[in-house]
């Protein structure tokens, strides 16, 4: 068992497609998902020109303008690796929490290792539609965001900003969290 403690940050991302390495990582939002006043952004410059005409309809973001405007992936790599550091401090472990968490996970874990050699998530993500999954014991159907906003009642929305998404993501996880706080009375768990 390790001594550290776990540090949960909601992270989500917009891509130009559905892969790693054919389609680009074109932003990242994160927050902490107990202080999610702690957050990180960025923009990042397209590896290619491939693209699916959805995903940039989705996201509205321009190849184009991001090959001009967004930061080297290598450079974006290393300001969120820097901000996981800062916020996960020296006896914190990072724990990458997602909605629909293989998604997102895939591309920054190709992005930290193609442009940094290591990630600080390691090779793990904790993914918020498996949780309500199974604190509720709902078939997987019923984990689509839509359905999940209709029991918890969050205050945000998802926008299909990255940071907004991931501050989403984050009241999800503790509308989700405290009722499974509530269910077995254990004092801090998930913090």
């Amino acid at each position: 068992m390790s001594d550290k403690r776990e540090v949960f940050l909601s992270v989500d991302v917009e891509t130009a497609g559905p892969i790693p390495g054919e389609f680009s990582l074109l932003s990242i939002g994160a927050c902490s998902i107990f202080e999610p006043e702690r957050t990180f952004a960025c923009e990042l410059k397209p590896i290619n020109q491939n693209f699916d005409p959805k995903a940039l309809e989705v996201s509205g973001f321009s190849l184009d303008q991001l090959a001009e405007h967004g930061l080297d992936p290598v450079d974006a790599m290393r300001a969120f690796a820097n901000w996981i550091s800062e916020v996960a401090g020296a006896d914190g472990t990072p724990v990458f929490v997602g909605f629909n968490a293989p998604f997102d996970w895939s591309f920054v874990n190709y992005y930290f290792l193609r442009f940094t050699e290591s990630n600080p998530f390691g090779f793990t993500a904790l993914d918020i539609k498996a949780l309500y999954m199974g604190a509720t014991g709902c078939p997987w159907a019923d984990t689509r965001s839509s359905r999940i906003a209709k029991r918890v009642q969050p205050v945000s929305k998802g926008t299909h900003d990255a940071l907004c998404d991931a501050l989403y993501q984050a009241e999800l996880y503790r509308l989700i969290w405290s009722g499974l706080v509530e269910k077995t009375h254990a004092p801090d768990a998930g913090r």
